[in-house]
């Protein structure tokens, strides 16, 4: 079964996301590698919350978009998923992209991990951005509501 929530923590506003459509879309990101969508938590948040899941879970001390928490069996994929919402804004700024698309980017760079996905290895980083752009080329231009 599909479930998928999303939650707020820190100093930030839930982005205005049609819930259905962006469900539908990550089961089919799933679907086109094989996988089957179970439980999936987003969690919005600031830098400094993530910066605070970073040290407190991964002994890193630095600001990302997105830590994905992997909880995947057999079954389905599932997990939580924390982005910052600072740091998708500073990275659309940067690479000079809408932040909507960019947090669609962020969204699907999760489940992507979720599917096997790796962008960490030599070469594994160009193989992860053709993964994302194919699935932002099925995203519905109406995910977010007005």
């Amino acid at each position: 079964m599909t479930e998928i929530n999303y939650m707020t923590q820190g100093n930030v506003t839930m982005p205005a996301l049609d819930e259905a459509l962006v469900r539908d879309w990550i089961v089919e990101v799933a679907q086109r590698h094989g996988q089957r969508v179970g439980c999936l938590t987003y969690v919005f948040c600031d830098d400094e919350y993530i910066l605070q899941t970073n040290r407190e879970f991964l002994g890193h001390d630095y600001y990302t978009d997105i830590i994905t928490f992997d909880y995947t069996n057999s079954r389905h994929i599932a997990g939580d998923m924390v982005i910052s919402l600072d740091t998708v804004r500073t990275n659309a700024e940067g690479l000079d992209v809408p932040y909507e698309t960019e947090l669609m980017r962020v969204i699907i760079h999760g489940v992507l991990h979720l599917c096997g996905i790796n962008d960490k290895g030599p070469g594994e980083r160009e193989i992860m951005e053709q993964h994302e752009n194919d699935a932002l080329s099925i995203l519905p231009e109406n995910v977010f509501q007005k």
